[in-house]
């Protein structure tokens, strides 16, 4: 009997490492498979809770934010996009030309939970961004990426046209902040142990396999 370990993914949609994080960890629990089962749900981060509706320019974003150089730019952005290769995932060049607002797909994976379908709809947000270069604050992309995997996209609607799970979402952001997560992804498992950033499938395996033990 594989032992069930709880997974509270904090993290934010416009999150590269994020996005790496998740991957890593999947593929270090089919490496697990038969000893180890993951209770997945997904938490807020926002990375720029108050970023406009019009979004911001990637670059000038990174620079006003972290001081990083246009070299130090694109190194970064080398490295995320190899590591998104080694995992399958592709971060396309150039489709990450700006940076949005994500209370909204937020409040939309929270709906999703009690719908079965969030880590699905988490994965079709990663890709409409990083691989697309689509707009995860744009209703119709949430929408038509609510429909695509299996979500009622007429109850998505009425979500997005509401400020249904707002209040809820700014409670669990709160919550995961004043417990001193302050950057993502962050993976709490078992309510308890932390494994912070988007670490390799290796270390995530190592710590999965050492969590079950425990328990």
């Amino acid at each position: 009997m594989p032992a069930t370990l709880k997974i509270d993914f904090v993290s934010d949609v416009s999150c590269p490492w994020c996005a790496i994080g998740l991957h890593a960890l999947e593929q270090a629990a089919e490496r697990l498979a038969g000893q180890v089962q993951l209770d997945w749900h997904f938490q807020p981060f926002e990375l720029n809770p108050n970023m406009g509706p019009e979004g911001q320019d990637i670059g000038e974003h990174l620079q006003q934010k972290y001081g990083a150089s246009a070299e130090q730019r694109e190194a970064t952005r080398a490295a995320i996009a190899a590591r998104g290769a080694e995992l399958g995932f592709t971060f396309t060049a150039g489709a990450r030309g700006r940076i949005y607002n994500t209370f909204d797909a937020h409040r939309l994976l929270h709906w999703a939970e009690a719908q079965g379908r969030q880590r699905a709809l988490k994965h079709a947000l990663f890709k409409a961004y990083f691989t697309d270069g689509e707009d995860p604050s744009d209703h119709a992309v949430l929408l038509r990426l609510a429909g695509a995997v299996g979500l009622d996209a007429a109850e998505a609607g009425a979500v997005l046209a509401s400020d249904r799970y707002a209040s809820e979402v700014r409670a669990r952001e709160q919550f995961y902040t004043q417990q001193g997560i302050h950057s993502v992804p962050a993976v709490v498992v078992n309510d308890r142990h932390l494994i912070q950033g988007g670490q390799p499938v290796e270390v995530f395996e190592q710590a999965l396999r050492q969590l079950a033990t425990a328990q």
